[in-house]
């Protein structure tokens, strides 16, 4: 071993509390708090932002598609054979054409802003994140008056299934009276909830043929969705549909559509990761200054295992070992606290809202209805090594001043 039955029982002694020595312990103690409550700090916030990130990408990808392809100032007419023709391409997994509006939907319960997409019955209901929260019949998913809205948007308009609603399209009739709003009448066939507040209070889903008449778009779509086996296969696929389209097409992957959106959760990410850095530095420079003291305080100690025979490398090791103990020991209990704090954290969060009575995560501000964690290995194994590093690197320089000390001298100013 490294540090020998010597070494080992030296250092360790230096760092249990006696009367004399209590108050290096004490700064000892923080420094292992510290270094603890910095790396479960990190652990959780790098678990959240990870679990933010992960679960706002899953459910905007489950709405939306890898790859949206749009008309060139029109709407795509004649869909079907194109459609048919991106299908075949490989890594692709489902093309959904399309029909999508902004409209005004009122209820008797009140009224907002919304968005009104039209597919088909089999491109809506399979999708895997329709499947887990919907509530109502499939079947009914069909003919020229059914809707399905989001969960929280039934709720802002107080509707339940069965119960009907109005949409009012921007583009309107024109009329000897000018322009009068275009107004029709369905009724509710079931709802979702997606978890992600933009989508479950604003969207729409209706029959495609039902949109195409709404909107007034015979055998057309505005846009094509394409869904891929792996996002990162998005920039070949691009490409060979714009060969398939001749350049006729504009097209939108889902990086450009929320560039700006997961540009800012990086950069976030990374200040945060860089602040609570700080929590660990400044934990390491108390074990910097414990050591000194500790150094300062056992000089005579010193200057007698000299003299017994000790060499400059045991002095070393000794205090290395008596300072690296605190930053392990520090690392492993904030490992273990982050890792089951981060595991567990949505649990925490309605455990504290029910003692508090309010709520920590508003949906509307954070989007998602839950608090997300996504605890990753390689991440987790990184902040141990990094607070490792500072750790053992506080202690060198209060080690080698231990072992460069000179007996003499040591014994005759004590």
């Amino acid at each position: 071993m490294i540090f020998n039955s010597f070494e080992r029982m030296v250092a360790f002694r230096y760092l249990r509390a006696r009367r004399k020595e209590g108050f290096i312990s004490v700064i000892a103690g923080f420094s292992l708090a510290g270094i603890g409550l910095g790396v479960a700090t990190l652990i959780v916030v790098m678990a959240v932002m990870n679990g933010f990130r992960h679960e706002l990408l899953g459910r905007i990808l489950g709405i939306n598609g890898h790859i949206g392809v749009y008309g060139a100032g029109a709407p795509l007419a004649g869909f079907d054979p194109l459609a048919e023709t991106i299908r075949k391409l490989p890594g692709v997994t489902k093309v959904i054409p399309t029909a999508e509006g902004q409209v005004f939907i009122t209820s008797a319960g009140g009224g907002t802003g919304g968005i009104v997409r039209g597919v088909r019955a089999q491109d809506l209901l399979t999708r895997p994140i329709f499947q887990k929260k919907y509530r109502g019949n499939p079947a009914d998913f069909a003919g020229d008056d059914a809707v399905v809205i989001g969960k929280r948007l039934a709720e802002k308009l107080g509707v339940r299934i069965g119960d009907p609603i109005s949409l009012i399209s921007p583009k309107g009739n024109a009329t000897a009276f000018g322009t009068v709003p275009r107004m029709r009448g369905y009724k509710v066939v079931g709802t979702f909830d997606v978890g992600m507040f933009e989508y479950d209070s604003g969207f729409v889903f209706m029959p495609l043929e039902a949109a195409q008449t709404y909107f007034r778009l015979p055998d057309a779509v505005t846009q094509i969705e394409v869904f891929l086996e792996n996002p990162d296969m998005v920039p070949e696929t691009r490409k060979a549909i714009w060969d398939i389209t001749g350049n006729t097409a504009n097209i939108y992957d889902w990086q450009q559509a929320n560039a700006n959106f997961f540009n800012a959760i990086q950069v976030e990410r990374n200040v945060m990761f860089l602040i609570l850095t700080l929590i660990i530095l400044v934990a390491a420079f108390n074990i910097i200054s414990s050591l000194i003291m500790l150094v300062k305080d056992k000089g005579r100690d010193i200057a007698i295992l000299r003299t017994m025979g000790a060499t400059r490398g045991m002095i070393l090791r000794i205090f290395f070992l008596a300072g690296a103990s605190v930053g392990v020991v520090g690392t492993v209990a904030g490992t273990i606290l982050g890792v089951a704090f981060a595991t567990n954290i949505e649990n925490i969060r309605q455990f504290i809202q029910s003692i508090i009575g309010r709520e920590l995560f508003a949906a509307e501000i954070y989007f998602l209805t839950q608090l997300p964690a996504r605890v990753e290995t390689r991440e987790v194994v990184t902040v141990v090594l990094m607070a490792l590093g500072l750790s053992f690197a506080a202690t060198i320089y209060p080690a080698w001043r231990a072992a460069k000390l000179d007996p003499v001298e040591a014994l005759r100013y004590e």
